[in-house]
């Protein structure tokens, strides 16, 4: 007698069931299939895949910094303290941290929030950063700021008014929010993101998702991705006066995913808490949760999972509630909480690492600027391709104009355009990238997300496969 399975498609959560990740979606897929392929001799139009799709810095070559591995080297085994090799500031580094590990190691676990002496660095680092106070009660470390950014999610999950709760979140986004709230049940209130202003974030298309969600659903909070991802926007400072004045009038709560904040390129970065600070009562005293990880920035370390949270004027009740639900988790990674000091606070002027810190650092954002400008050029000489100006984050978003003929065949296949289009773009050159419907986007329009992180022959191959991909399919299409 066959044993029948206790959990099937029928009986499975229905929510997981409306998940989506196209970062990690079915192009990636046939992606890892075809490097299969090749590494068993298959022939094929190129000699590799490019990948493209995901922003992890150190798989496309990004070096670590020297003074953050050092520190991890010293935490995880600190026998390696009588070494000659290791600069006196790294050790002690190490040393504090160590001191404030139970039985000093980094393999106990930490409190739930996170090691005091974290959590105290971060405080200096946001009053440094936002000429603001900062309190160690509302700093939370988690494991990436995907976890982070779930935890908050989930206060949002109960009906209110008798109305299901919904929360706003930009087109384009990075697909962690929608994911996050299919599986959390919370509905999602698109706005749209002004593409012919550099992705600027109009006042007038929030109202309009605030009041047509309201039709069906308790709008409670709205999330800012800023510098944008997939977009690379930096907001400015006045867009976030009217950002907040707008959250405040419906009084939603302002999820601030500032995460690519150090990938700037070229614009001054405002946080939300100092634009909130400086606008004064009342919009100074509204809840706000902000974001902050190490898989970004000069440190991108991704695979070492450590973020932080500043969650601020939470009520009492509500602060005991997210607490408790943290502790579930024991902690996060030690680990990345180690990342997590060294990048708040960096080597300074004068210790023995700060020369080679600076120099590695000041080199990453020379190769990004450098990057951006050349996705930037390139793509507005391709015809039927436009792209704003990448000011922050690591990627480009451009959008590509796609023949009637090439959407029909598309639908043939049961295919977006733009899902076709990347799938032919990985088969005929070995690229790699996101289609925008991954991400959103407004109807009738089409795009994809690329990383330009990896090393200038490697971007340059890319660019060029891209070119040539285009236009050749749109002799086949046209």
């Amino acid at each position: 007698m066959k044993l029948e399975k206790c959990v099937t498609i029928d009986n499975v959560n229905r929510n997981l069931l409306n998940i989506r990740y196209a970062v990690r979606g079915p192009i990636v897929d046939r992606a890892l299939q075809i490097e299969r392929e090749l590494a068993k001799g298959a022939s094929k139009p190129f000699n590799r895949v490019v990948r493209a799709n995901i922003g992890d810095c150190h798989a496309l070559g990004q070096k670590p910094i020297t003074f953050i591995r050092q520190v991890l080297a010293l935490v995880s085994c600190p026998q390696l303290m009588n070494s000659p090799d290791l600069p006196a500031d790294v050790k002690d580094r190490a040393t504090e941290i160590l001191q404030d590990c139970t039985q000093g190691s980094v393999g106990a676990y930490s409190p739930s929030a996170g090691l005091m002496i974290v959590r105290r660095h971060i405080v200096e680092y946001l009053e440094a950063r936002d000429g603001v106070s900062a309190s160690l009660e509302d700093i939370y470390l988690g494991s990436g700021a995907s976890d982070l950014i779930k935890s908050v999610l989930t206060l949002f999950s109960g009906v209110v008014d008798g109305k299901p709760p919904a929360v706003m979140i930009p087109i384009p986004q990075y697909p962690l929010f929608s994911g996050t709230l299919a599986e959390l049940g919370i509905n999602q209130a698109n706005y749209y993101l002004d593409e012919e202003d550099n992705w600027a974030l109009q006042v007038e298309e929030l109202e309009r998702s605030y009041q047509e969600a309201s039709e069906h659903s308790r709008v409670v909070a709205l999330v800012v991705i800023n510098p944008g991802n997939p977009t690379g926007q930096v907001l400015s400072r006045q867009n976030i006066e009217e950002i907040i004045i707008f959250a405040h009038k419906h009084n939603l709560f302002i999820l601030a995913d500032e995460v690519y904040q150090e990938n700037i390129i070229s614009k001054p970065f405002y946080s939300f808490k100092k634009v909130m600070h400086e606008l004064g009562a009342p919009y100074s005293d509204m809840e706000l949760a902000s974001f902050v990880t190490c898989s970004k920035g000069w440190a991108a370390e991704c695979g070492l999972r450590g973020a932080f949270l500043e969650l601020t004027r939470l009520s009492p009740p509500v602060r005991s509630v997210f607490a408790a639900s943290r502790g579930v988790m024991q902690c996060p990674t030690v680990l990345g909480q180690c990342v997590l000091d060294c990048i708040v606070r960096p080597p300074r002027r004068g210790e023995t690492s700060f020369a080679q810190w600076r120099e590695e650092r000041e080199k990453i954002a020379r190769l990004l600027a450098e990057r951006a400008s050349t996705a930037y050029s390139t793509f507005n000489d391709i015809p039927g391709y436009s792209c704003n100006p990448i000011e922050g984050s690591m990627f480009a978003f451009p959008q590509v104009e796609i023949p009637a003929l090439a959407q029909e065949e598309a639908a043939d296949l049961d295919m977006s355009p733009d899902e076709f289009y990347c799938l032919r773009l990985l088969e005929e050159t070995g690229v790699c990238v996101v289609p925008g419907t991954g991400f959103g986007q407004r109807p009738g329009t089409f795009h994809f997300r690329t990383t330009i992180l990896h090393s200038r022959e490697e971007f340059q191959h890319m660019m060029e496969s891209i070119t040539r991909f285009h236009n050749n399919f749109l002799n086949r299409f046209s």
